[in-house]
């Protein structure tokens, strides 16, 4: 895989399951590297939210539009604004090439963790629709990156810090300077 710099990048897809961090992880990314971040969550249509907050998981019919919205907003933002850091589950091969699209700007970084780490993380967090009772089937569905993909695999048993400092050094990413 080749390393890139912001002005070669169109996005960082940070991936894995529910509870693996990629939201807090691409906040602290963000804010490192002075990219956009975005949640894929806030591309998921009503009708999804539902079935997740009610522990029914989704099927790829229902994946499939919320996916197609997530790789145009990243066309669009590399076009207009530079490279945009998302946290998206991409559970699976298919997914990924969807969001990736055939691009090669796009860098998919694997935040990958034990499902007992990641179950004990989802049972601390409170306010989100997406029931710890679905890990299971995140973990049925997981599909881990393979060596044709534009992927990375970052181990989440440390701190975010640590977790970010080992994105940026092997993505080869410049941090902004301190405002």
């Amino acid at each position: 895989m080749t390393t890139s710099s912001p002005d070669t990048l169109a996005a960082i897809i940070l991936m894995g399951v529910s509870g693996s961090g990629k939201s807090t992880v691409a906040s602290a990314l963000a804010q490192r590297t002075g990219l956009t971040c975005a949640d894929a969550d806030s591309f998921h249509p009503q009708a999804n939210i539902t079935k997740m907050h009610a522990g029914i998981p989704l099927t790829d019919e229902d994946r499939w539009p919320w996916l197609r919205a997530i790789a145009a907003a990243i066309d669009h933002h590399a076009a207009a604004d530079g490279p945009l850091i998302i946290a998206c589950s991409a559970l699976k091969r298919a997914y990924r090439d969807l969001l990736v699209h055939g691009r090669r700007d796009v860098r998919i970084v694997y935040l990958r963790g034990s499902q007992a780490l990641i179950a004990g993380r989802l049972a601390a967090r409170r306010d989100h629709f997406m029931p710890s009772s679905l890990l299971d089937s995140q973990f049925a569905t997981l599909e881990e990156p393979t060596s044709d993909e534009p992927a990375i695999t970052v181990g989440i048993d440390a701190s975010v810090e640590t977790v970010v400092d080992d994105i940026i050094r092997r993505l080869d990413l410049t941090e902004s300077a301190p405002s």
